[in-house]
């Protein structure tokens, strides 16, 4: 695939001559820097480390109570950002994969901590180690399999994220919480308006290159930032209804509840009630 910005990797430093990928965003290549292949999609990953380090903050207390596994999830979205920030400053193979399977690990650290007990596979049970266990090694073989066939990741990447939206729709139909019901619209709304960015860079190059705004990507990387605040918390509220039915988890916003927008985090209540 010719990189978009034909001639532009003519001036590909030394450094990064090594295989390159075959994804290609629609910002053109090394147009402001001789070091950076796609400036406005390298530099708007710095929301990734904004938003993962004050979500480990805020759901401190809920991780004190659930799993400290919420500081993992948190991390890995901090190195999806990290790799991301490579690849698009690189658009190196090796930049791809890393930035892709970082999002595996992402997705399956967070299927394997709040996937509710009662949709595992019949044959674990209710035995969450050993969910846990399947997880893990069907997502080291996939992480292999994805340097000898990349198109592997993908295929795992869309299995998981599918059946994590087809929980989230299940017990959307479940509940009664306004609460609950609210944030999930919401994590739809973010990312709907997120993938829309995404599809229309892909698919839409030429008329935004057209109107001088090939910047859709980097959009997508704002936007899912925000997205994931949201989908931790629906899913933390979703693992609650089964794992913690004594204690009382409330939706706080950061930094105000009364600011019309904010980051969603759980504060958590003894409840001296009864399951």
């Amino acid at each position: 695939m010719q990189p978009v910005g034909s001639g532009c990797c003519s001036r590909m430093p030394s450094i990064f001559a090594y295989q390159s990928s075959e994804v290609d965003w629609c910002e053109s290549n090394f147009q402001h820097s001789e070091l950076v292949a796609e400036f406005y999609n390298t530099f708007s990953n710095v929301t990734f480390f904004i938003f993962g380090p004050l979500m480990m903050f805020l759901m401190h207390p809920y991780a004190q109570k659930r799993s400290h596994y919420v500081y993992v999830v948190c991390t890995l979205f901090m190195i999806i950002g990290l790799f991301s920030m490579y690849f698009h400053m690189t658009l190196s193979f090796l930049g791809q994969m890393l930035d892709e399977i970082a999002i595996l690990w992402l997705l399956a650290s967070g299927y394997s901590i709040w996937m509710p007990r009662c949709y595992f596979p019949a044959f674990l049970g209710e035995s969450r180690s050993q969910f846990i266990c399947l997880v893990i090694t069907a997502t080291v073989v996939s992480t292999f399999l994805s340097f000898l066939r990349p198109t592997i990741n993908a295929y795992a990447l869309n299995i998981i994220s599918l059946h994590i939206v087809y929980i989230v729709f299940q017990e959307y139909k479940k509940t009664r919480n306004k609460e609950l019901r609210h944030v999930i619209e919401v994590s739809v709304i973010f990312w709907a308006f997120a993938l829309t960015s995404w599809v229309s860079d892909r698919l839409l190059c030429s008329f935004w290159q057209w109107i001088n705004f090939s910047y859709l990507h980097s959009i997508w990387h704002v936007l899912i930032s925000i997205t994931f605040p949201y989908g931790m918390v629906t899913m933390a509220l979703v693992d609650a209804r089964y794992e913690m039915p004594h204690e009382t988890l409330k939706i706080r916003y950061w930094p105000r509840d009364t600011w019309p927008v904010g980051l969603p985090y759980l504060e958590v209540t003894d409840d001296e009630k009864s399951c």
